[in-house]
């Protein structure tokens, strides 16, 4: 590698690991996401290096061994810091993941002490007393008791994350955030004389998220969502700079897959729709029948991408992914509409598409494999935490341009704002 990077991060998921690198560019580092972990070292210059996994919903030691592996690269290419980085609505099973992939991690850095929050406010992710909120409602009242793979139904995270692992988790609440660096030092060193292991840290707005990173600086691991990554760069003397989100120029056809059955993807689908622009429903029921519904969607798409951008998506209301999940299983469904999902994606590359959003985190891990993509540049942001990256696929070794948007994230008009961003 040129140089040791300084920020070595994790995330559970693609987006993830987009919305961390975002943040971490805005805030002036130049960053690189890897698709899983590189089998050598990387041969660019860095800041920051996040490491995208898919494990935020196998089981508990297999993201554990997913996590400790690309720990152990991370520290062979110099790392000063981890971040594990997890969703803003802190999903995950009921067994972990992120209880246990912490304490795994703690451990193998020798460290016996952490901090813990998903708080993003750009994204309307905000923690109160260690309960987290989506908006003005609690996370439990947010959509995400209906997640299909990951339900949210306590907003105490503190009692969430307990219920995941052995070390006793504590809370450094707002009282102590907004008195800054010293007093949340102080809270830390009395949590740590309790024997906490792990504090959850209110955070209501960027500036309490500002005033918390001073006091991370030097420790071992930090956990989070993206929003701690804003003021980490300045604790290296990085400042926020228009060069560390520079990407080649845009070209090629434009197209949209989405898998995600959020509530702010399900507004997006329908925004386009509305538009009159051509959208492709895609029938889970179908597939699992055997039908080629992916040469369907692609046999289509050619009548269609020449003038302009097109959708394929499966997104669907609650009600109806509970009928299709109890119709042929939860894992079943998720699995099968992602590999088709994943198969539409690499065949519109193949005809000629070089700007592509894929909306959906479990979707955008199936996307990237199936396009054989190893690394991304990040590059600016279209919406609070989803950037545009560049990256060469195998079916487009010249590079492509490439967004993956969480299911939660982005505003109802997202994906026209996105390919306007691009447009010179």
């Amino acid at each position: 590698m040129a140089k040791k990077i300084l920020l070595g991060c994790i995330a559970d998921d693609f987006t993830g690991a987009t919305d961390l690198a975002n943040n971490l560019v805005r805030a002036g580092m130049r960053v690189v996401q890897t698709i899983g972990v590189p089998a050598e070292a990387l041969d660019t210059d860095a800041d920051a290096v996040v490491v995208a996994l898919k494990s935020r919903t196998v089981p508990p030691a297999e993201a554990i061994a997913q996590s400790l592996n690309a720990l152990d690269w991370l520290q062979k290419q110099g790392a000063q810091q981890i971040y594990f980085k997890y969703c803003s609505t802190f999903d995950s099973t009921a067994q972990g993941n992120i209880g246990p992939v912490t304490e795994a991690l703690m451990a193998a850095l020798g460290t016996s002490f952490t901090i813990a929050t998903p708080a993003f406010p750009d994204n309307k992710r905000t923690v109160f007393k260690g309960y987290l909120f989506v908006g003005d409602v609690l996370l439990n009242e947010s959509g995400m008791q209906n997640h299909p793979l990951t339900p949210m139904t306590d907003a105490n995270l503190v009692r969430v994350l307990q219920a995941q692992t052995s070390a006793q988790v504590g809370l450094i609440d707002h009282a102590a955030v907004a008195q800054g660096e010293a007093a949340v030092r102080a809270r830390i060193a009395a949590l740590q004389a309790e024997g906490v292991g792990i504090a959850i840290v209110d955070a209501v707005s960027n500036a309490d998220l500002l005033r918390l990173g001073p006091a991370l600086k030097g420790m071992p691991l930090v956990t989070a969502g993206s929003g701690v990554a804003i003021a980490l760069p300045a604790n290296f003397g990085i400042a926020p700079s228009v060069q560390a989100a520079e990407l080649p120029a845009a070209s090629g056809l434009q197209a949209i897959v989405s898998g995600s059955c959020s509530v702010a993807t399900n507004q997006q689908v329908l925004d386009f729709i509305q538009s009159g622009r051509p959208a492709f429903a895609l029938d889970p029921l179908r597939i699992s029948a055997g039908v080629d519904v992916a040469g369907e969607a692609l046999a289509w798409a050619d009548q269609h991408i020449a003038t302009g951008p097109v959708l394929v998506y499966s997104t669907a209301e609650p009600a109806a992914v509970r009928a299709i999940q109890g119709e042929l299983g939860v894992e079943q469904a998720g699995a099968m509409v992602e590999q088709t999902i994943a198969a539409i994606a690499r065949g519109l590359v193949e005809r000629g598409v070089r700007q592509l959003i894929v909306a959906g985190g479990e979707t955008s891990g199936a996307c990237v494999q199936a396009l054989g993509i190893a690394q991304m540049r990040i590059g600016g942001q279209i919406d609070p935490g989803v950037p545009w990256c560049f990256a060469a696929s195998d079916v487009a070794p010249e590079g492509l341009h490439l967004t993956l948007k969480s299911g939660n994230f982005g505003t109802a008009d997202f994906f026209s704002k996105a390919f306007a961003q691009l447009t010179p």
